[in-house]
């Protein structure tokens, strides 16, 4: 009687731990096209949405923990639901990089125009012996060395583009225009069009 209890007890073990293994290959594999599909989101989300990205990683840390528990089920659920959460965050990525791109082609469009307005601005104010009325040598000055802050910081807004900054670009790009419309005011020059003339000496 003992004998065939035992043998009993070691079917059910055995028949337990069947069961957990075929579970362990399906979940396994899922998480592993799981991480892939984190790491590939990774680049091209994390500056641009860097909360949604951050929800993906908990989900794939959870999941992990989850697999480490031995509950494959759910391992395999919640793996299979972040590979498609992964690609969401990815579209909702390219959806803001194309936004950010929009904004970022019409500052970059306006922005030279207006610099480039105010160098010559400056020069002319430079070499006149008289400034015109309203104007002054420190006005002039300030122009002159807002003008170099604001040719800097477009530098860095470029930088900061090319490396995939974009937020930080444009961020960067909209103070050096606002600084430049400033600039142009403060000149008695045209703000409405990209590249305000200056004003007759």
């Amino acid at each position: 009687m003992l004998k065939t209890s035992w043998k009993y007890t070691l079917a059910l073990v055995c028949t337990a731990t069947l069961a957990c293994n075929s579970g362990k290959a399906p979940a396994e594999a899922a998480m592993k096209l799981a991480e892939e599909a984190v790491s590939g989101a990774q680049t091209e989300a994390a500056n641009l949405v860097p909360d949604d990205m951050k929800s993906l990683s908990d989900d794939l840390a959870a999941a992990k923990d989850t697999m480490a528990k031995g509950d494959y089920k759910a391992a395999l659920a919640s793996a299979q639901s972040i590979q498609q959460k992964a690609n969401d965050v990815l579209a909702k990525a390219k959806a803001k990089k194309d936004e950010l791109t929009a904004t970022w082609n019409q500052i970059s469009d306006s922005l030279p125009k207006m610099v480039d307005a105010i160098r010559s601005r400056v020069d002319i104010l430079s070499q006149s012996k008289k400034l015109p009325a309203g104007l002054d040598a420190a006005k002039r000055t300030a122009a002159k060395d807002g003008l170099a802050a604001a040719t800097s910081a477009w530098g860095e807004a470029q930088e900061a583009f090319k490396g995939g900054k974009w937020t930080d670009a444009i961020a960067k790009a909209t103070t050096v225009k606002d600084k430049a419309t400033e600039i142009m005011a403060a000149l008695g020059m045209q703000t409405g069009g990209a590249a305000a003339a200056a004003p007759a000496k």
